[in-house]
């Protein structure tokens, strides 16, 4: 019996000094007394129930290039900063079936993981067979579902995003959404180009806060058109933020997740020398100040559910660099994966059972994994944090886990950090290291929309 001894424990109503037990990788007994045959000593620390990152796309080939980061390397990393779990996104093929989708993507991380793993399906090809399959998918633990509005080579109309909304609605399911107004978006990066305007600098301009505003708007009708709840993945924008506000004030149900990125960074990291500004590039865009503390006053008020990373990991040198003459080839996507909870822990305010609300409780609510993750409680997987509040570490990609050669923190003084994370209560990270590594399991997931 592993017995996690002196720490506070932290979940979403509050904290509580307290023991905690440990018996063939689930929480035994809160409090109380039993017989240890190895114990852990939390002595100022807070235990948190494993964190969960609920977007990340890892092993993803973009066919000019692929992500540094396969599931092998991604997971290490998650796992190292205290994410016990992940869900990934599988995406379908246009021509292709969800099915081979998910076999696609589950041949990559089964056996390759760190921490615990789940997908998402990405569907770019809406039909009558795409819809038979959403019933195989919910049986086999893929209970939310993804779609853009933007990308060409991904997105889908209007009227089959609604008809997938609806699908989803009688399955239980949620859809999430990519909100950018594609052809927008498109018309904005012709004209730009055309001026000559070809710097990494030109990226946001491309893709102003209207452009997710108004998508984001057009999302929320269709979701009500279709008598369905949506998951606003990545919100970026105050104005966004406001569209929600006034849906959700009607009674629309609205699931709100929103990235480190946007809650730590501005534009400014555009115009920086040379081209540095790419290694920044993402979409939607990093946005102005104000956007920035729009996000954090909607964060401390509870009306952002989850935070997640985005995670989309391209190397500067040989991914980033392929948009030197054209900023519309710089590869779209951060690495995040790692360095989440310590970012949120620094730079949000967060009071701790607030953090473990948006980076843990709540994902496992909303994708149907609580309370086997995301708790404290007798018969939860044993997923801890043992975290230092005092842990300073400076964030440098020279002393990062994640397989790519930079980091958008660069510098970054973090003021907590995980001591020991473990994994169905086996040690498995000690120090921001990996002494366990490739024990991660598929997380079927339940549907609770």
């Amino acid at each position: 019996m592993l017995h996690i001894k002196n720490g506070t424990l932290v979940t979403g109503t509050g904290l509580e000094y307290a023991s905690l037990w440990i018996r063939d990788g689930r929480i035994e007994q809160i409090g109380g007394e039993l017989p240890e045959t190895e114990a852990i000593d939390a002595s100022g620390m807070l235990v948190f129930p494993g964190f969960i990152d609920a977007h990340t796309h890892l092993q993803m080939d973009t066919g000019a290039t692929r992500t540094a980061d396969s599931f092998e390397t991604g997971t290490a990393a998650a796992l190292s900063g205290g994410t016990t779990a992940i869900i990934d996104f599988a995406t379908q093929e246009r021509d292709k079936t969800l099915r081979e989708a998910y076999e696609t993507w589950s041949g990559r991380a089964t056996g390759h993981c760190s921490c615990d793993w789940g997908l998402h399906m990405a569907v770019t090809g809406w039909n009558s067979g795409t819809r038979r399959d959403l019933e195989s998918m919910a049986r086999t633990g893929v209970t939310s579902l993804k779609a853009y509005m933007a990308y060409d080579s991904l997105r889908i109309s209007d009227s089959d995003l609604r008809s997938l909304m609806e699908a989803g609605r009688e399955l239980g399911l949620i859809v999430g959404v990519h909100c950018e107004l594609g052809d927008e978006v498109n018309r904005r990066v012709r004209g730009l180009l055309s001026q000559g305007y070809t710097q990494p600098r030109y990226h946001p301009l491309s893709r102003p806060a209207e452009v997710e505003a108004l998508a984001v708007r057009r999302a929320l009708q269709l979701a009500r058109e279709a008598g369905a709840p949506l998951w606003v993945v990545h919100l970026s924008t105050g104005s966004g933020l406001e569209e929600i506000r006034a849906a959700r004030k009607a009674g629309q149900r609205v699931l709100v997740e929103t990235c480190p990125q946007y809650l730590t960074l501005n534009d400014d990291v555009y115009g920086r020398d040379g081209f540095e500004g790419a290694k920044f590039v993402c979409s939607p865009p990093l946005r102005g100040e104000e956007d920035r503390q729009a996000l954090l006053g909607a964060l401390s008020s509870g009306e952002i559910d989850i935070i997640s990373t985005d995670h989309c990991s391209f190397n500067f040198a040989g991914g980033k660099d392929l948009g030197r003459d054209d900023f519309s080839r710089i590869p779209n996507g951060l690495p995040g994966i790692e360095h989440r909870p310590m970012l949120v822990w620094t730079a949000c305010g967060l009071k701790p059972e607030n953090m473990v609300k948006v980076l843990s409780e709540n994902p496992a609510r909303v994708f149907g994994l609580y309370p086997r993750k995301g708790a404290l409680l007798p018969g939860s997987d044993a997923d801890l944090v043992i975290w230092d509040p005092a842990g300073a570490r400076v964030i440098t990609a020279n002393d990062q886990v994640q397989n790519v050669d930079y980091t958008p923190w660069e510098g970054f003084m973090a003021s907590g950090s995980p001591r020991q994370v473990l994994l169905g209560g086996e040690l498995c990270a000690v120090n921001g290291r990996v002494i366990r590594s490739g024990r991660g399991r598929y997380l079927p997931r339940l549907a609770v929309w």
